[in-house]
């Protein structure tokens, strides 16, 4: 190569070098605030997951402090302490809703499961199974006529607890002393394939203990 050309080349070379200087001088703050905002970003969306961890596990550390209380009030008094909202909250309900004891206890979990069922941002799986719920502690309290109203748009084809709200309907015709009515809502469990063995086992159990027969189970 020619001392010519490599001038040439040199001269070039410095041309360009110049030339990306004065772009980085003039456009290098986009790509410094890209950085920024992409660090940023990343840190922020780490923080958040960093809190939502710690939310959760103060969420599981309450509910399992809770639970592990010897007395049934003790321990539904302790579970509807527990601030939560969302899915928490109807999870919290679902669990203060067993073993109640007292006037009291049997209102306030109630109003907290019609609160489940009446929140619209819930998913509807987590409203019909508060609605299910309360209707189980409707039976020892409310008209059996009551109780089936409320179980009624459970037990549509499809829906995700109709053999339980099925069965807890017969309960609420054997409490009216329609024993017929009843006996025919829990055959219909058992000739259910995707009963589940429990539900299978109660229906017998029932169906023997309000005189029915098996044979057509």
């Amino acid at each position: 190569m020619s001392n010519t050309d490599s001038f040439i080349d040199e001269v070039s070379e410095e041309v360009r070098r110049d030339r990306l200087y004065g772009l980085l001088r003039r456009y290098g703050w986009i790509a410094i605030l890209a950085v920024v905002v992409l660090v940023g970003g990343a840190a922020v969306v780490e923080y958040q997951r960093a809190q939502q961890r710690a939310e959760a596990q103060a969420f599981g550390d309450a509910l399992l402090a809770a639970l592990a209380e010897n007395s049934p009030e003790v321990r539904r008094t302790a579970l509807m302490e527990i601030d939560a909202d969302g899915t928490r909250r109807a999870l919290v309900a679902m669990l203060a809703a067993d073993r109640l004891e007292g006037d009291a206890a049997v209102a306030e979990t109630r109003d907290a499961l019609d609160a489940v069922a009446s929140d619209a941002s819930l998913p509807q799986i987590y409203r019909e199974l508060a609605v299910l719920k309360a209707a189980m502690i409707a039976q020892t309290t409310d008209a059996p006529q009551d109780v089936l109203d409320r179980l009624e748009p459970l037990t549509i084809p499809g829906a995700p607890y109709r053999l339980l709200a099925i069965e807890q309907q017969a309960i609420a015709h054997q409490r009216a002393g329609d024993t017929d009515e009843a006996l025919a809502l829990l055959q219909t469990i058992l000739g259910e394939d995707v009963a589940t063995r429990d539900l299978r086992q109660r229906a017998r159990q029932l169906i023997v203990a309000l005189g029915g027969t098996l044979d057509a189970a």
